[in-house]
């Protein structure tokens, strides 16, 4: 079929997905010069402002309405009416929801007796802000800005030069999440380099373009806030460096990230990928040229992205290039989408242009972390201007003296809750923290330590300034992986210990539910089979964790796609004991349990000598109470490893850690990745499934190991990976149970007798797991497994002494 024809097909049929429209507090659509009511455009009612629905929008000066002679009496748009001003005059709008709002300026010129419209020359202020300055129109146009009304009235002046007029107003208010808060932080990319640019809703916006990279116009009908979106094909430096990618699946939106608000479903559903020929890695970037004046002005850059080119978590790293500078290196959407396909986020630049320079230069290439396919994708962008704020005088000096009056009260406020606050600290500085259950449902438990921060864990905060020497100012040299939030980088602190760092997004809060996670579970676990936490920063908008190193990397890097010696099968089973230690441990330690979320080969590391350690806590939940069975909550974790019961009931227990350590467990005997894009999208665990149940375990095993595996081990370890796997969590087992049976296959490789009782008697006997083919009632008739596992690790006593 014509891939043309494919693509209308695909854009025809997602431009009827049903959105929601955002419903507005304030929300007040003008026709100027016009007396109809509820004149519905783009599927909204808009008003005449001489209709005697309404009063009191025209506050001040002269003006006069004019109808368009070139339209019919019963013509009802925009461009069928005006308002002319011969003097400074307002509109004054009503107020309810103080925040960022969005004003449209309809220009429609027109002819009309003595005034024709193109010879206007005027400007147009809001509160006192210049949104136009000496402004002109020859041709319909319309003038969009963001702004943030921080009073209950908005007054929007036309003052002319000679005479000024406008064909209709929108004014209304905007999703609080549209843009950033105002402490947040936002990469300013200059000739200087890249600093930070903060409080953006303290500005005024003005759209410049809105595109949607890789698909077609999209009108306001089909945009929650009534948006128009434009095909990217003019701005598109060379045509074919890039081809268009579509989807029928609508966008997997995620709490954090980017929503229906920030852009349409069709925006995430097309994108343009690098047009790489098959088999060829020839590197190079897409770049879309954006033609702005040639002014010294600065411009708020948002670029949305959607990854529906991925058939797995992880294969898509990219850089993002603004005006030839790296605004972002290594952009890896799985750790930014909260590990989740297909999952919409957006990324925020300020743009300063030099002079004389005319246009914002956008490129996406591939980054040095591609192993697979070398690729990069985009999917939206949209430019504003940042408007220069020009605020009358009298209103500066009213402003000083509000300043200095908040000053003086304020700091008596500040010194009497600081006498407090010392007196607070001496009363109560030996009470512990109540445990709490965060809104997201992550653990949140005060940890009791010399001196409460933020988080409550100040005696381990690392500053800034440390973390940048130990990493060489966050050297490339040095990073040594992507996982978790963020790109990770080896590093030496002061005292010479070698760490590895992890660094959130600089400037985003994306993150923050993870972060606070990791150091919420790591500050109060202490395991020789769990990574350890060194300390962590968060000054200047920095997320960023330290741990200890790992010399050895990941474990997946030792198993396939590395040039690493291929490990030894005691060594693999010493490592799968390890890791199962340290998971038993986090499910059996505490009162509820900690539930992982997120096994996988990479969160599993070796330190020099190969000792495993569970890594990698951003997703970890507490486990259910002991009335609850499970806990409910959205789906988080890998593909090809996910519990297929939790990810069809969204229903979390241990048993789902239980699946994904069954998936590793297969990684290790077969040396395969969970999913292979390279070989029809494989599933690991399917795969391997069928070979176990035929009994023909040998043939999946990975070639080197060959000779090196005891039967009776291999079919140990086999019938263990096969109860991980089970599809029901019922039907599995506990982790103290596949530890011990990860034990026992040990024992049976290094050609030990069985010893179910230790030498001084007081080792306890620990079931063996049941066969899959043993009914469910099997499972509960034999005793509470968790119960009996759950104080104790399971350790074989051997000759060896091991």
């Amino acid at each position: 079929m014509d891939a043309k024809f494919l693509y209308f097909l695909s854009f025809n049929f997602s431009i009827f997905i049903f959105t929601v429209a955002f419903t507005p507090q304030d929300n007040c659509l003008i026709i100027s010069g016009s007396s109809k009511d509820n004149v519905l455009i783009d599927n909204r009612l808009f008003i005449g402002d001489l209709s005697k629905k309404i009063s009191g929008y025209l506050s001040e000066g002269k003006s006069f309405a004019v109808k368009n002679p070139s339209t019919s009496s019963n013509s009802s748009g925009l461009h069928s009416s005006a308002r002319i001003f011969t003097s400074a005059s307002s509109y004054r709008f009503k107020i309810k929801n103080v925040g960022t709002h969005l004003v449209r300026l309809h220009f429609y010129p027109f002819v009309y007796g003595n005034y024709d419209l193109r010879n206007g020359n005027f400007s147009v202020l809001a509160n006192g802000l210049y949104l136009l300055s000496n402004f002109g129109v020859e041709s319909p146009v319309m003038k969009e800005f963001f702004l943030m009304v921080d009073k209950f009235g908005l007054d929007i002046m036309f003052l002319p030069s000679n005479f000024a007029f406008v064909n209709g107003i929108e004014v209304f208010s905007v999703p609080k999440d549209l843009f950033l808060d105002d402490d947040d932080e936002i990469p300013l990319i200059s000739d200087n380099g890249i600093q930070e640019f903060n409080n953006i809703t303290s500005y005024v916006l003005e759209t410049v373009y809105r595109v949607n990279v890789g698909g077609s116009i999209i009108t306001p009908f089909n945009d929650t806030l009534w948006r128009t979106w434009i095909p990217d094909e003019d701005f598109l430096v060379l045509k074919s460096a890039s081809k268009v990618i579509t989807t029928l699946v609508p966008p997997n939106y995620q709490p954090g990230g980017a929503n229906r608000d920030h852009a349409p479903d069709n925006v995430y559903m097309t994108a343009r990928e690098m047009n790489v020929a098959n088999g060829s890695w020839t590197l190079f970037n897409i770049t879309w040229d954006f033609p702005v004046s040639s002014e010294d002005d600065t411009y708020f850059v948002r670029l949305h992205f959607c990854d529906i080119v991925s058939v797995s978590l992880n294969m898509l790293y990219f850089d993002i290039y603004i005006n030839g500078i790296i605004a972002y290196k290594d952009v890896d959407l799985s750790v930014l989408a909260f590990h989740e396909l297909a999952s919409p986020y957006y990324i925020d630049f300020v743009v300063k242009n030099k002079k004389d320079s005319d246009v914002v230069r956008i490129s996406v290439g591939p980054s040095e972390l591609s192993t697979l396919r070398k690729n990069a994708i985009l999917n939206g962008v949209e430019i504003m201007r940042i408007v220069n704020v020009v605020v009358p005088r009298q209103k500066f000096v009213m402003k000083r003296i509000w300043i200095l009056v908040v000053c003086v009260v304020g700091g008596f406020f500040a010194l009497s809750l600081s006498v407090l606050a010392i007196f607070a600290v001496f009363k109560y500085r030996k009470r512990k923290q109540k445990p709490r259950r965060t809104e997201s449902g992550t653990i949140s438990e005060g940890i009791t330590l010399a001196s409460p921060g933020s988080f409550g864990y100040y005696g381990w905060k690392i500053p800034f300034a440390d973390i940048q020497l130990a990493t060489k100012n966050f050297d490339k040299n040095l990073i040594i992986g992507s996982g978790g939030f963020g790109v990770v980088y080896k590093g030496v602190l002061t005292d010479n210990n070698k760490v590895a760092v992890k660094r959130g997004v600089p400037g985003s809060r994306q993150g923050l539910p993870e972060f606070q996670t990791e150091i919420t579970v790591l500050s109060r676990i202490r395991h020789c089979h769990l990574v350890s936490l060194i300390g962590y920063c968060e000054e200047q908008s920095e997320m960023i964790l330290v741990y200890e190193y790992m010399d050895k990397g990941t474990l997946r890097q030792h198993l396939y796609g590395s040039n690493s010696s291929p490990l030894s099968w005691k060594q693999r089973l010493e490592i799968c004991i390890g890791a199962a230690r340290g998971l038993h441990y986090l499910h059996t330690g505490f009162a509820q349990g900690i539930i992982h979320r997120d096994i996988k080969s990479t969160n599993i590391l070796l330190d020099e000598n190969y000792i495993a350690k569970v890594a990698d806590f951003g997703l970890s939940r507490s486990g259910p109470c002991l009335n609850e069975s499970h806990v409910s909550t959205g789906v988080k974790g890998s593909f090809g490893y996910l519990d297929p019961e939790y990810f069809r009931r969204q229903q979390l227990t241990d048993k789902s850690d239980v699946y994904s350590f069954g998936v590793v467990l297969l990684e290790v005997l077969c040396s395969k990745p969970a999913v292979d894009p390279l070989r029809e999208q494989l599933n690991l665990a399917e795969w391997a499934m069928e070979w176990i149940k035929k009994g023909l375990v040998m043939k999946i095993v990975d070639p080197r190991l060959v000779g090196q595996i005891k039967p009776s081990c291999l079919k140990k370890f086999g019938e263990t990976a096969e109860k991980c796997l089970s599809e029901y969590a019922v039907d599995r087992p506990t982790m103290g149970d596949v530890l011990w049976n990860l034990e026992r296959a040990y024992q049976l490789q290094m050609n030990e007798q069985e010893n179910e009782q230790d030498e001084m008697g007081s080792r306890r006997v620990v079931p063996e797991v049941p066969s899959m083919n043993v009914d469910a009632n099997a499972e509960n008739n034999r005793g509470n497994s968790e119960v009996s596992t759950s104080g104790v690790f399971s350790q074989l006593i051997t000759r060896k002494g091991r």
